[in-house]
C-alpha cells in the first residue's frame, strides 16, 4: 500500500466533498438566479457538475491506486492525477491573481485545497 496515494486520495476525497457542499451553496445558487442568459448559466452549471464527477473520480482513483500493486502504470496514471490537481490549482491562481483584487490569495481559496493534493500524489507517485 502507498500511503502518500492513500493521504491523496483522503485529501482528494475532501476536496470534492468541500466542492459540492460549499460550491452548491456559494456558487451554485448565485449562478442560477442570475440575470445571466439562460444558455452560458446553463453551461456553467454543467460545467460545475463535471468538475464535481471529476474531483469524485480523481478521489477514487487515489484511493485505488493507493492499494494497487505498485506497477509502472499505477505510478504513470498518479503522475495524471498530478498534472490535472497541478492544472487545477494553477488555474485558480492564474484568476485570482490577475484580477487585482487586494489579498488575492484569499478570494478564490480553492487552490489552497487543490495544490495539497498535487503535492501528496506526486510523492506517491515517486515511490517504488
Amino acid at each position: 500500500m502507498n500511503g502518500w496515494l492513500l493521504a491523496a486520495g483522503i485529501t482528494a476525497s475532501g476536496v470534492a466533498a468541500a466542492h459540492i457542499v460549499g460550491g452548491h451553496r456559494d456558487v451554485v445558487r448565485p449562478l442560477l438566479s442570475c440575470g445571466l442568459a439562460d444558455e452560458p448559466k446553463r453551461v456553467l452549471h454543467a460545467v460545475w457538475h463535471m468538475v464535481s464527477a471529476d474531483l469524485v473520480l480523481s478521489a477514487a482513483a487515489l484511493v485505488y491506486l493507493a492499494l494497487a500493486d505498485g506497477t509502472s502504470a499505477t505510478r504513470l496514471m498518479a503522475w495524471f492525477v498530478a498534472a490535472h490537481f497541478v492544472a487545477y490549482a494553477a488555474a485558480f491562481l492564474v484568476v485570482t491573481l490577475s484580477v487585482g483584487w487586494p489579498r488575492p490569495l484569499l478570494r478564490l481559496p480553492q487552490w489552497i485545497l487543490l495544490l495539497p493534493v498535487a503535492v501528496l500524489t506526486m510523492a506517491g507517485a515517486r515511490m517504488p
